[in-house]
């Protein structure tokens, strides 16, 4: 076994982790949202739930996928084409985890602590 076969199947690998974290995440999401529906003090907030649970999913395997495209662009094919496909899977992953993200948290990243939902700083020197 070569090197570059090595490589392109730890690409493959990665790729499957990432198929992997959609699927289970989103089996996962459908059974607690299911669980909730039975539930009727959670009834209420069960599909937003949903919704946001598919979503990190969605986001988490879309970030591993890119990690496996990159290394099977970067060290199996290297060529102009493959570089310039992967650059457009990128900036399409891109604006899908943009638009993930915004149904989710409801805004831009940048436009959070307009509603006060900006994340504790755990740099000791900066007062949140």
């Amino acid at each position: 076994m070569s090197y570059d076969d090595f490589i392109a199947d730890v690409a493959k690998a990665v790729e499957a982790v990432g198929v992997a974290i959609m699927v289970l995440g989103g089996l996962a999401a459908l059974l607690a949202y299911l669980a909730a529906i039975i539930d009727k003090d959670r009834r209420a907030d069960a599909y937003p739930q949903l919704r946001e649970r598919l979503a990190r999913a969605i986001l988490l395997g879309l970030e591993v996928l890119i990690i496996g495209d990159i290394v099977r662009t970067i060290v199996v094919d290297p060529t102009m084409e493959s570089v310039a496909v992967l650059g457009i899977i990128v900036v399409i992953r891109i604006v899908l985890s943009f638009a993930l993200e915004v149904e989710v948290e409801g805004t831009w990243p940048w436009s959070r602590w307009r509603l006060g939902a900006t994340r504790p700083s755990t740099d000791p020197e900066r007062p949140d």
